[in-house]
């Protein structure tokens, strides 16, 4: 039930979050509207509303197609679409002003966000040892969306050098991924010869050829010795410890590949890197590594 219960906390998690930011831009309207003699909604109307124009008849008609209602006419609607789209802009207009509003006052949010205690292992960490965050990363190298997401993480470690590190963890897909399995005990090999991070940025570069023979010629590519490597590979020195990975993640709620968990909470599949990037930020200021601070 690890991926279910996952989902479930992070929904809940979701849906407080959602609520805290609206009571946060309500407080902090309150605040200022205090500061200048005004009611919220006269400060609204004053600081918003008042600034927002009405949509022309161009951007009505925009508005009516990307709605894509069949069989309605823009002529019978076309008043409702113009005060439906100015309400969805001052909507957004009102949370700009809120968010401008929190960015000059100090806020601590102390909601965190559902996490676990992910074991990784510590000859396959990049990155500063004593980095503050940690990303626990749950791949297959035959998985095209593990690919993608290198560059993201190649990215992170850059930006946030020192303060972020990468574990990388195996999750072979079997049952679609044939080769993901014998690929993943080939990078433990490699690593036996200290080039575990060479063998792992081959194997995404080029994930297409990861028969034996393939992996040992890869292998021969990067200057590792064949013979060692050949007998690591073929006798299956490290598929015991590739399937306790699996197993690891399987426990913690890992369902699907790529996985990861940043400092314990959950990023499931291929996200932007700003969805890590909020996720390492509120972990670095909890842990009062940035401006903000906030505590249990």
């Amino acid at each position: 039930m690890g991926p279910q219960l996952m989902q479930l906390r992070n929904q809940e998690y979701e849906a407080k979050s959602k609520a805290l930011e609206s009571a946060i831009r309500r407080k902090v309207v309150e605040i200022e509207a205090r500061k200048r003699n005004l009611t919220p909604d006269n400060l609204m109307e004053q600081e918003v509303d008042s600034k927002v124009p009405d949509p022309t008849d161009a951007e009505v008609e925009a508005y009516f197609l990307g709605q894509n209602r069949v069989g309605a006419r823009l002529e019978d609607m076309k008043e409702q679409f113009r005060s439906a789209l100015k309400q969805v802009r001052l909507m957004k207009a009102r949370q700009a002003y809120a968010d401008s509003l929190r960015a000059k006052m100090e806020v601590a949010v102390l909601l965190r966000p559902p996490s676990i205690d992910v074991a990784f292992d510590p000859a396959r960490v990049k990155g500063d040892a004593k980095a503050p965050v940690t990303i626990v990363e749950f791949s297959d190298y035959q998985c095209p969306y593990c690919k993608k997401a290198e560059s993201v993480l190649t990215s992170l470690l850059d930006k946030y050098n020192g303060r972020v590190r990468l574990a990388y963890m195996d999750f072979p897909l079997r049952e679609i991924h044939p080769h993901a399995e014998s690929a993943a005990e080939a990078s433990r090999c490699a690593g036996e010869q200290g080039k575990f991070w060479e063998f792992h940025d081959s194997l995404f570069a080029d994930p297409t050829k990861l028969e034996d023979a393939d992996l040992i010629a890869r292998a021969k590519t990067l200057g590792l010795k064949e013979e060692p490597f050949k007998a690591c590979l073929t006798g299956g020195k490290f598929k015991d410890r590739v399937d306790a990975d699996r197993e690891a993640g399987i426990k913690a709620g890992v369902g699907g590949t790529p996985g990861f968990f940043v400092n314990g909470v959950f990023i499931n599949g291929v996200q932007p890197q700003a969805e890590f990037e909020k996720v390492i930020d509120t972990q670095l200021s909890l842990l009062g590594h940035v401006g903000h601070h906030a505590s249990d």
